[in-house]
């Protein structure tokens, strides 16, 4: 079976509750990919009897340009969870948004068939404006419709759209995304920061155009951290992590680590030039693992260094290497920096490295970083290769206690990104807006117990 799309049959029973998710799933590398998965299998221990991802087909996922997973390596989805790509609605005479046109097509279909739904969306543009397009549609046929609608921002729905659209002076483009947000029956951020960002920009748009988005976003919106799936990095088994370390040639505390996506907010151009600046990390590798828009200019910078030898780059890591690899560092660097196209408002992967153990994080408080990290990262300033060198050097000559203090330390931080936390509070939410009493019964009990 193709893991990228599970068609996995459904039981033969109707069903009584079901989770739809929509977002750009796998195989685009991105901590929400993951945590769409992560919120899909929680949903199946909760005791949602059908769970279904809805999102974009592989081909558009290319065209697109986004960084991507190799695609034979993608983990299958559990069974039980439904991945769903819908094709394009129309010709060649339709310009743009005939694959919208598709997505939101089939979310009518799955609004009116009576099953009790809840509908997720990942991201507001373009999935939170599909969904509740969706909604409406659905509402007018006069079929049956038993759903209660959740939105999830994350910081590039703002700094790429929202944020743009203020500079633009498009008022209408805003008012879009922010409407269809704010049509949602719950309305969730990713981070404290995020939820400031979102009110912060609606502010200047009440400014400039006398609306008052920012007093409604102010008072609806709830924070909603990203959901891990802890128990699989807890499960992580020293001799895989020895056998994967081999497979690549490495030993570890043989190499400092970065690994996510390749872009020029990211800095990893900072933390070349603070690894070349480091005394101690002469001794050591620097493995920078990923893809994305700014890898050419990377590859390039790292050819220049006096340490190009030391510098290797990893383009094909699969999720069942990142644990491993993340185990297996001395250090893991990820010193975000604020860009006007992103700005980090969480740092999903800074919580899977100090889940998997390994040496300690390095990184910036960019954004939402530091409700990621709490205490449990030495933080450099951002665009400060000497800081980063200097951090190097700390943890190079760090004493073993005092690592394995700042593993452990990190670990009990990072636990409360569970992704079965995290969906029953997104579910203690639902509760509050009035969904009908069989929707959750068994959920709402299983989230009741859980806590």
């Amino acid at each position: 079976m193709n893991p990228l799309d599970d068609t996995t049959p459904q039981a033969a029973r109707p069903p009584r509750r079901r989770l739809v998710v929509v977002v750009r799933a796998d195989p685009v590398i991105c901590g929400h990919s993951g945590e769409a998965r992560n919120l899909a299998e929680a949903a199946l221990d909760r005791g949602f009897d059908e769970v279904r991802i809805v999102t974009w087909p592989i081909d558009r996922l290319q065209a697109a340009g986004l960084p991507l997973k190799p695609l034979d390596r993608v983990l299958p989805y559990r069974e039980g969870v439904v991945v769903e790509r819908p094709g394009p609605v129309g010709d060649y005479k339709v310009p743009d948004g005939r694959w919208l046109a598709g997505l939101t097509g089939r979310l009518v279909e799955l609004f009116t068939d009576g099953v009790p739904t809840v509908a997720l969306s990942l991201y507001l543009s373009p999935h939170a404006t599909a969904v509740a397009d969706a909604v409406q549609v659905a509402r007018r046929t006069g079929l049956p419709v038993d759903v209660v609608t959740v939105a999830e921002a994350v910081g590039s729905d703002v700094t790429n759209v929202v944020r743009a659209c203020v500079e633009q002076d498009k008022f209408g483009a805003a008012a879009h995304v922010l409407s269809a947000y704010l049509e949602h029956d719950v309305c969730l951020a990713v981070s404290a920061y995020t939820r400031d960002l979102i009110v912060t920009e609606a502010a200047a748009i009440d400014a400039r155009h006398g609306t008052r988005f920012a007093a409604q976003l102010e008072e609806r919106v709830r924070i909603s951290y990203p959901a891990v799936d802890v128990a699989s990095y807890l499960a992580r088994e020293e001799d895989e992590t020895d056998r994967v370390l081999a497979g690549r040639g490495l030993v570890r505390d043989g190499y400092v680590l970065y690994l996510s996506r390749l872009a020029a907010a990211k800095g990893v151009d900072d933390l070349i030039a603070g690894y070349e600046r480091s005394a101690a990390a002469s001794g050591v590798d620097l493995v920078i693992a990923g893809t994305g828009p700014a890898a050419e200019s990377l590859h390039a910078r790292a050819a220049q260094s006096p340490l190009a030898g030391r510098i290797r780059f990893l383009d094909d890591v699969d999720d069942a290497e990142k644990a491993h690899l993340m185990a297996g560092c001395v250090a893991f660097a990820l010193p975000s920096k604020p860009r006007p196209e992103f700005v980090e408002t969480f740092g999903i992967a800074l919580v899977e490295k100090m889940l998997s153990g390994g040496g300690p994080v390095i990184t910036t408080d960019t954004g939402g970083i530091g409700e990621a990290v709490g205490d449990c990262a030495l933080i450099v300033p951002v665009e400060d290769p000497d800081a980063i060198a200097a951090a190097l050097d700390r943890v190079l000559a760090m004493p073993e206690v005092e690592r394995a203090d700042w593993e452990r330390r990190a670990r009990a931080h990072a636990e409360q990104f569970d992704r079965a936390v995290v969906l029953d509070k997104i579910l203690d939410q639902v509760a509050l807006v009035g969904c009908p009493e069989d929707l959750f019964s068994e959920a709402t009990g299983a989230a009741t117990g859980a806590a």
